[in-house]
């Protein structure tokens, strides 16, 4: 039995990730699931994720669409706190150095991605423009916040960024301070929580749970995690994020 939550945990929000986990454990527990007690960290994401006795993870939607449907039980998502994005969605926040600069007019300029697997750091501009034929180098980063630094530092000249972690950045990365969000893309299904097979047949007990974990954190916990609730979402939903995924 494992569970995590790798796609926010930045260090400086960890305490609060960590009492996040204890609502959701509490709650799930509750409604007679087993969660263990604490949260695993480090490590590839892939071996939680693909675990049959999955308790509880938090994957993107690229992978959840093109490589985990079917091998997974889909809970819904995380409702964010976050600018003109329907309840349980995000989207991608193109950012450069230049105030005001416009997405068209960076044909050729060096673009940092954190993964080529992502919904957000690459498939959601990728269908917008073509990523490989727009810009000229192509620069991965590994991590969304890698990329914001590239960006700041010179080292790349655009990137585009998942909204969540955009968000927290702006307070607690000095290098946000140096870039400016210039668009975004189209909103799409947020993050899924996912649980394993395990747990087939327990996902309305398990949303529900999730739902009253979140609404019964204290806002100090919610704040700085931009967390506001939580949203049913359905396979068919998240189905045609597959097409973003890497060919061959």
């Amino acid at each position: 039995m494992i569970a995590s939550l790798p796609m926010y945990d930045w260090p400086e929000v960890q305490a609060e990730t960590d009492v996040l986990w204890e609502s959701l454990r509490d709650h799930l527990s509750g409604a007679g699931i087993d969660a263990p007690a604490t949260l695993a960290r480090g490590g590839d994401p892939w071996t939680h994720w693909l675990n049959p006795s999955l308790a509880l993870s938090q994957t993107c939607g690229l992978p959840f669409s093109a490589k985990l449907t079917g091998k997974t039980v889909l809970l819904g998502a995380p409702d964010y706190d976050l600018a003109e994005s329907p309840k349980g969605t995000y989207r991608s926040v193109v950012i450069a150095r230049t105030e005001g600069a416009e997405v068209m007019d960076l044909r050729g300029a060096k673009f940092a991605y954190n993964m080529r697997e992502s919904q957000s750091g690459w498939a959601a501009l990728d269908k917008v423009l073509s990523i490989e034929e727009h810009f000229g180098e192509l620069v991965q980063s590994g991590a969304h916040r890698n990329s914001i630094i590239s960006v700041a530092e010179g080292h790349s000249d655009c990137a585009s960024i998942d909204a969540v972690s955009w968000a927290l950045a702006q307070k607690v990365e000095p290098a946000a301070a140096q870039v400016h969000a210039i668009a975004v893309t189209p909103p799409t299904p947020g993050l899924p929580f996912i649980t394993g097979q395990a747990n087939d047949g327990k996902a309305k007990a398990m949303a529900e749970a999730i739902s009253l974990a979140i609404a019964a954190l204290p806002a100090s916990i919610r704040s700085p995690l931009h967390l506001r609730g939580f949203k049913e979402w359905t396979e068919d939903d998240y189905a045609p994020l597959a097409a973003g995924w890497p060919k061959g």
